[in-house]
């Protein structure tokens, strides 16, 4: 992979280098690390990291992590190692996929956080591979909760980002080990339908599952011209490297 970008991310806190025709990190894994409830000294794995992107947005915010990823394109694991390297964060970065779990992955972890795949197969993929693997779905949904739910230690959270119309798979795949859930709804705008969703579940929970009020991440009834629109407290969350622990509260 030669044709690369260096990004920065969270104001300039990460710089990332991604293709530049590939799959490219956007909001999603930046909201994803932001839900995350790592603390310092715990243990998280990255299921099909990329090119570390959420993995790294977490550790910005959290020290002292002990972090795994799991990417199943080679190019975007060496990525992500270098990535990591290149920010001062330790991480191992394995090769593999769902299915075939490394052997170097197979013990518990405190937290699974994962950016799985949503657009449904189908119509005109994209012509990069790249792209097209870490877009649309190959593996389904639930295939992925069920490999984080073994991952994890008891009492251990699943932490996940994915379409709105994908939360009813995800949450047959929960079965009875995955409990305690709460769902964030992510709409684009007030007053519009959510496109994506933000999960945690623990692993032997036992909580009420609970819906929680939306997030609006730009403000106005659309879009006003080339230029930032977030509201305030979504560039908190994306630029400023906020948690979201006041919304899962």
């Amino acid at each position: 992979m030669q044709d690369l970008t260096q990004d920065a991310f969270l104001c300039g806190k990460l710089q990332l280098w991604q293709p530049r025709q590939g799959y490219r990190a956007a909001t999603d894994p930046v909201l994803l690390a932001a839900a995350c409830p790592a603390l310092p000294g715990q243990s998280v794995l990255d299921l099909g990291c990329g090119v570390g992107a959420a993995a790294l947005c977490l550790a910005t915010r959290v020290p002292d992590l002990r972090l795994s990823g799991l990417e199943v394109q080679a190019d975007y694991a060496a990525l992500a190692r270098r990535n990591a390297a290149e920010n001062g964060v330790a991480m191992s970065v394995e090769l593999g996929d769902l299915a075939d779990m490394p052997k170097a992955l197979r013990v518990d972890f405190d937290h699974v956080i994962a950016n799985p795949p949503y657009y449904p197969k189908g119509g005109t993929p994209s012509p990069n591979l790249g792209r097209a693997t870490a877009l649309q779905i190959d593996t389904p949904l639930g295939d992925w909760v069920q490999a984080a739910s073994k991952r994890l230690a008891p009492g251990g959270w699943l932490t996940l980002i994915c379409g709105a119309d994908g939360l009813p798979e995800v949450l047959a795949a929960m079965g009875g080990k995955l409990g305690s859930a709460s769902v964030l709804p992510l709409t684009p705008r007030a007053g519009k339908p959510a496109l994506r969703i933000l999960l945690r579940a623990r692993k032997t929970g036992r909580a009420a599952f609970r819906l929680l009020a939306p997030f609006v991440i730009h403000h106005g009834a659309s879009h006003d011209g080339d230029r930032e629109s977030y509201t305030p407290r979504a560039s908190e969350i994306l630029r400023g490297g906020a948690a979201l622990s006041d919304e899962f509260r």
